[in-house]
């Protein structure tokens, strides 16, 4: 099985994740895939605590897998080495819990996932460059074109879409103000997402679930399980 989730920011949100909230992974084996859309937060500063997290959450049952969000330190996650795995590179920050990389599609469980991490932030004002924010947390030309060869070798056909951010389109009809303005990431979704046949699309950092319509849904605390072409909540 496939399970979808949003944002952990290290240790804060993790808690969605232990036995009492997510029952079902008493069920679970490393054949089953976690899925958290960005803001992972467990590659940090290798603190103890973090150390601590890390390991509780490789000792889980099922294979995690997340794409970076836009509150990573992505110096240090330059520290890990990418490998092939299932059709695209991901990094193995432990031996069940991995990076998915930017802009390719997995072949995981029978289905294709497109994954594309990413996000600017909006408190840019109060993080400081180099120590709480990158300028990788937006992606370069050669990821943006990676991902469009790898859907163009399926033919914009996919089973899931995997993102941190919506398309610019999807942000501005759905949320209020300039909370979260467009970028080179959101028009480049908007740019894709024009031609990409999809059954469903799950982005992570907006704190919130809801239902953006075109198959496209934000969420955070809550897990859903893929069922067929749709999904339900556990």
């Amino acid at each position: 099985m496939i399970y979808i989730t949003g944002d952990l920011h290290g240790n804060y949100d993790i808690a969605k994740l232990n036995a009492n909230n997510f029952t079902e992974q008493k069920k679970l084996t490393r054949g089953d895939y976690l899925i958290i859309c960005g803001d992972f937060g467990l590659v940090w500063n290798f603190s103890n605590m973090e150390l601590y997290w890390r390991d509780w959450l490789e000792q889980k049952p099922w294979t995690t897998l997340w794409i970076d969000g836009n509150h990573e330190n992505f110096g240090r996650l330059s520290e890990f080495p990418e490998t092939d795995w299932n059709g695209g590179k991901i990094q193995k920050i432990t031996d069940h819990v991995y990076r998915l990389c930017r802009g390719y599609v997995f072949k995981i469980d029978g289905k294709k996932i497109f994954a594309f991490g990413g996000a600017e932030s909006h408190d840019k004002e109060f993080r400081t460059p180099g120590i709480s924010i990158w300028d990788e947390e937006l992606p370069s030309e050669e990821e943006m074109e990676r991902g469009r060869r790898s859907l163009a070798a399926e033919k914009y056909k996919v089973d899931i879409v995997i993102t941190h951010s919506l398309p610019t389109s999807q942000q501005a009809r759905n949320l209020r103000g300039n909370e979260y303005p467009r970028n080179i990431l959101t028009d480049y979704f908007d740019e894709i997402s024009a031609k990409l046949d999809y059954k469903l699309w799950f982005s992570g950092h907006y704190h919130r679930w809801k239902d953006c319509g075109k198959r496209q849904y934000m969420i955070y605390d809550d897990i859903v399980k893929l069922n067929g072409k749709d999904f339900e909540f556990v």
